[in-house]
């Protein structure tokens, strides 16, 4: 998560591309005739990838930022899900050197409501290499930050690539350039803006590596500012998302890539997170990585999500709105 402009930290919040849709992971059931199961294999084999020292940190504009967006690409590739422009890259405009955003578009199936759309998204860029090394280690591989945030919207891309059950339409996208001030969600906002994109509500995912110690699954940043953590709790039959003080105090609404969305469309467009200040020590760090994740809570986190996003996804209405 990034917050160079808004708080005062620093930024908060091919190898495989085919992998094993099933395992023997917790299942969810989202309809009478159909079980579908979220692969730890599979998290854990691209969240290794995406936290290797090969990437060399994921810093915009550079190799290894580069060979996280074609990982990336070919994913999109091996689902079928298309792009929604020419490509699946999204220059961005707004940045000295080539950089990316991966956007990949999933029609709904709804003849009226697939013109509707909700974007699932999570940056991939991360700080990079770092001057300050920690027993010979420089590469601030960014593990929890935000790897595991890319490996939720990686896997409800598969979910609903398989499943073909999205009435509306939804956009997948790994955003570039949030560590250098949300410069890809900044780009593709206004982008997306000037051309009349009917954006019904936007869902983030930043720092999901490691569980609190609360009673709801996830938190959500500006939490007042829609109805959308009342409604995901009815959608999953609990309370799954809940309030956390500490983001508003470091005013993370303002922080992530679901801030230039509210800006230019004026909807809900919120981020969810696990990095409550109190469970995870190496934020920007080099010790940020993948020994660090815990991937069987990441794949059940995943799995509680899909039931969420399918009914967000499909309700009839547009049920999540702005507060007055």
């Amino acid at each position: 998560m990034n917050s160079i402009k808004y708080i005062s930290i620093s930024g908060l919040f091919s190898m495989l591309f085919v992998l094993p849709i099933f395992s023997q992971s917790a299942s969810v059931a989202v309809s009478e005739k159909m079980v579908y199961s979220v692969s730890k294999d599979s998290v854990s084999t691209r969240l290794e990838y995406l936290t290797s020292d090969l990437l060399e940190g994921r810093y915009t504009g550079t190799k290894g930022g580069e060979l996280a967006a074609v990982h990336l690409e070919n994913y999109f590739k091996s689902l079928s899900i298309s792009p929604y422009f020419e490509s699946y890259r999204d220059k961005l405009s707004n940045f000295e050197k080539s950089a990316y955003n991966i956007v990949g578009f999933l029609e709904g199936t709804d003849p009226k409501l697939k013109d509707e759309f909700i974007i699932f998204s999570a940056h991939y860029d991360h700080i990079g290499i770092i001057d300050k090394k920690v027993e010979k280690d420089s590469i601030a591989n960014g593990a929890n930050d935000n790897a595991t945030g890319c490996l939720a919207v990686a896997e409800i891309a598969r979910y609903f690539s398989s499943q073909k059950n999205n009435k509306r339409s939804i956009l997948f996208v790994f955003f570039s350039g949030e560590e250098k001030g949300l410069l890809g969600s900044r780009h593709l906002a206004a982008k997306l803006k000037s051309e009349n994109f009917n954006l019904y509500s936007m869902l983030n995912f930043e720092m999901i590596g490691v569980p609190m110690k609360r009673d709801f699954l996830t938190y959500i940043t500006g939490y007042n500012k829609s109805n959308m953590a009342e409604k995901l709790n009815e959608y999953a039959g609990k309370k799954t998302v809940g309030f956390l003080q500490a983001e508003l105090h470091y005013r993370l609404f303002m922080a992530s890539d679901n801030f230039p969305f509210f800006l230019e469309f004026n909807v809900p467009a919120q981020t969810v997170s696990t990095f409550d200040f109190e469970n995870y020590e190496y934020y920007h760090h080099v010790s940020d990585d993948f020994s660090q994740m815990n991937t069987e809570f990441m794949t059940d986190y995943i799995q509680e999500m899909l039931p969420i996003v399918t009914k967000m996804v499909n309700a009839s209405e547009k049920e999540i709105v702005l507060k007055k």
